[in-house]
C-alpha cells in the first residue's frame, strides 16, 4: 500500500490518501483553515490510528466486493474491514474467503485511490489460509490494499496465537501488517475478571506494540452478555454495564503515556429510517446559526441524532474514530473528527511552553493549563493532521452539509 506522494495546492497525485479528498478544491478551501495532510504510513501508530476515522465494515459475501470497496473509497471512506465473522453465516465462510482473496487481487491488479483495508477472519487460525492464498505465483506481491487484520473475540487465552499468526503472515507476504484486536470477551465484560484480563491483555499487546494499530470495542457482544440491545434513542453510554466495560478498557489500554493505545469507538448499529421521527436532543442553536434547519431535520429523519450524540460522547470518554456498518454514517464521524479553529489554537497555546502554568485561551473563554492539558493538545494535533482544522465560524454542520451533497462544483475532478 502506497500512502504518500507529492501533492500541490490543487489536489493529490495518485497513490495518496487524504481525508475529504473527494471534495473539490474550492469546497475544501472554504471549509478548512488547515487542510488535512496526506496520510503517511510512517506516522506514529497513534496518529495513523486516529486517521482511520469511520471504519466501515462490509460483508465478505458481496459478489461485487472489489467494486463496493472502490465505490466507498470514492465517497470518502478511508478505512474498511472485509468481514468474515459476524456478517456471514457459518456455511458461507469458504465462499466468503474466496471473495475476499479475489477482491484483494482485483484491487492489486487495478489499483485506484488507496485506502486502509483490513480483513476480519472468524478466528486467527484462518489467517494462514488467507495469507497463503494471497501469496501465489500469479500474485507474488502483497495486494497494496491489505493493511492488516482485525481479530474478533481477542482475549488473553488466544492473544499469543492471534498476534503470532499476523506476524507470520507479514513475513510470508513481505510487508508490515497491522493488528486491531476487538475486546468483547466475557473475561473483559464481567467485573470480577475484568482487571486481571485487561492487565494480561496490556502485557500481550505491549509486547507486540509495533504491530498494534488500535484497540476496538465489540459493544454488541458486550451488551449480548446481559441480553441487552440498546434502543436507537440511547447511546452506548446510557447502557451502564457497557459503559463500565468501556471505562475499564480505556483505563487500562487508553492511557496517554507510553503504555497506552488508541481505542476506537464502538459500532452504531441503526440504519436510517425515513418513516420514523423522534424528538432530537441535539441543541438547536448551532443549526440555526448555520442556517441549516432543514438539513438538521433530514439528519433526524435518518436517525442521525443518536449517532451524533454518541460520537461526541466517544471523544469525551477517550475514544477516537468509530466502527460503522452503513456508509451514511461515515460523514458524521469525519465531520466531528475535524478540529475546530478554537480547539487548534488552544492546543497550540498549550504546546507553546513546557514549564507549566495557566494561560487564557486566545478565544478569551477558558483557561488553558499547560501541564494537565498537554496530552489533550497532542491528540488535537494528531487529529488536525488527519482531518484538518476548520475555518473560524465553520461548524460540523457545514462539513456535514458539504459531505452529504457536495454538488458538481464541490466534487473532486480529474485535475484535482
Amino acid at each position: 500500500m502506497t500512502t504518500t506522494a507529492r501533492h500541490d495546492d490543487t489536489g493529490l497525485e495518485p497513490g495518496t490518501i487524504r481525508h475529504f479528498d473527494h471534495l473539490g478544491f474550492a469546497t475544501r478551501e472554504q471549509l478548512f483553515f488547515r487542510q488535512p495532510e496526506p496520510i503517511d504510513d510512517t506516522w506514529p501508530a497513534q496518529r495513523l490510528a486516529i486517521a482511520l476515522g469511520a471504519t466501515l465494515y462490509v460483508p465478505a459475501t458481496r459478489p461485487d466486493l472489489a467494486d463496493v470497496i472502490r465505490k466507498r473509497r470514492a465517497e470518502g471512506v478511508i478505512s474498511m474491514v472485509i468481514d468474515l465473522e459476524d456478517a456471514i453465516a457459518d456455511h458461507e465462510e469458504d465462499d466468503a474467503i474466496e471473495h475476499t482473496v479475489a477482491a484483494l487481487r482485483d484491487i492489486a491488479e487495478k489499483p485506484g485511490d488507496p485506502m486502509l483495508l483490513f480483513v476480519r477472519p472468524r478466528s486467527a487460525d484462518r489467517i494462514p489460509r488467507i495469507a497463503a492464498a494471497l501469496d501465489t505465483p500469479s500474485a507474488p506481491n502483497t495486494p497494496p490494499a491489505l493493511a492488516g487484520f482485525v481479530i474478533p473475540k481477542f482475549n488473553s487465552a488466544n492473544a499469543d496465537e492471534a498476534l503470532g499468526e499476523v506476524a507470520r503472515a507479514s513475513e510470508l507476504l513481505g510487508r508490515h501488517l497491522w493488528v486491531m484486536p476487538v475486546l468483547e470477551s466475557a473475561a473483559v465484560v464481567h467485573r470480577e475478571t475484568r482487571d486481571d484480563e485487561l492487565t494480561a491483555l496490556t502485557a500481550h499487546l505491549s509486547e507486540h506494540r509495533a504491530n498494534v494499530l488500535a484497540v476496538r470495542i465489540g459493544a454488541t457482544d458486550i451488551c449480548g452478555y446481559f441480553g441487552i440491545r440498546r434502543d436507537r434513542d440511547l447511546t452506548i453510554y446510557d447502557v451502564r454495564v457497557a459503559a463500565d466495560v468501556i471505562a475499564g478498557i480505556v483505563n487500562h489500554l487508553g492511557r496517554s503515556d507510553e503504555s497506552g493505545f488508541i481505542v476506537t469507538g464502538p459500532v452504531w448499529e441503526y440504519f436510517a429510517d425515513h418513516e420514523r421521527m423522534f424528538q432530537p436532543t441535539l441543541r438547536h442553536t448551532p443549526f440555526r446559526e448555520s442556517d441549516a434547519v432543514y438539513f438538521r431535520q433530514q439528519l433526524v429523519s435518518r436517525d442521525m441524532d443518536g449517532l451524533l450524540r454518541e460520537i461526541t460522547l466517544d471523544r469525551a470518554n477517550g475514544l477516537h474514530g468509530k466502527t460503522v456498518i452503513h456508509p451514511a454514517h461515515v460523514a458524521a464521524v469525519h465531520a466531528l473528527s475535524a478540529v475546530t479553529h478554537e480547539e487548534y489554537h488552544d492546543a497550540l497555546d498549550i504546546l507553546a511552553g513546557d514549564a507549566g502554568g495557566v494561560r487564557a485561551s486566545s478565544y478569551r473563554n477558558k483557561m488553558n493549563e499547560l501541564k494537565p492539558h498537554r496530552n489533550w493538545a497532542l491528540r488535537v494535533i494528531d487529529r488536525a493532521a488527519a482531518f484538518g482544522v476548520t475555518r473560524q465560524g465553520v461548524s460540523f454542520v457545514d462539513l456535514l452539509t458539504a459531505l452529504a451533497d457536495p454538488g458538481p462544483a464541490g466534487r473532486r475532478t480529474a485535475t484535482q
